[in-house]
């Protein structure tokens, strides 16, 4: 057994002992002591269960739409970490985005870049931008279609570079393509320029 799972059996042990030990020091009954220690065990394995399988759960705020589409309407609700997160699809590709209005650019990972296709650039130099940690080396490319709910922006430049790690960012190069956008009870409402 390892250190590591040592310590989690230790911990688990306790997590167990503990209220049964309670139950033992009060001196009541055997039948009732029983069953309200198969109630602490049942307690106890159903949050284990729940604990060990956290990875599953994790998506099932994603099933509570963050994200809806009333007529032209693309409503977002803020996220527990205090931000706009967005689904968007960049040619064809679908990633899950925060939507930054202090970022100039729409900025992709390089990750996302190359599942676009982005990810080669159109310039041979890369350009030098300054974000919230400092200047970093990027590389431009242009994406046909970034698609967010109901609202589609055409031919958007976007930055792109491994100093970017895993976050892909939607910018105000998408934000004033759109006819008007506002936050109102904690939910971001993107509307599209009228037609």
């Amino acid at each position: 057994m390892t250190g590591d799972r040592a310590a989690q059996f230790a911990l688990y042990a306790v997590m167990l002992i503990l209220p049964l030990s309670a139950l033992v020091a009060r001196r009541l009954p055997l039948k009732p002591v029983l069953k309200m220690a198969a109630a602490w065990i049942a307690i106890f394995v159903m949050a284990l269960l729940i604990a060990s399988q956290r990875d599953r759960f994790s998506g099932l705020t994603t099933i509570f739409a963050d994200q809806q589409v009333s007529g032209a309407e693309t409503r977002i609700r803020m996220a527990e970490d205090g931000h706009f997160w967005a689904d968007v699809e960049i040619d064809g590709v679908k990633r899950r985005m925060l939507i930054d209005s202090g970022a100039t650019t729409t900025a992709l990972s390089s990750s996302t870049a190359k599942a676009a296709g982005l990810d080669s650039g159109e310039s041979p130099f890369p350009v030098i931008i300054s974000t919230a940690n400092g200047d970093v080396m990027a590389r431009t490319a242009t994406a046909k279609r970034v698609t967010v709910g109901a609202i589609t922006a055409t031919d958007l430049g976007i930055v792109t570079s491994p100093s970017f790690g895993d976050t892909d960012v939607i910018g105000m190069n998408f934000l004033s393509k759109l006819g008007s956008w506002r936050v109102e009870n904690a939910t971001l409402i993107l509307m599209p320029i009228p037609a």
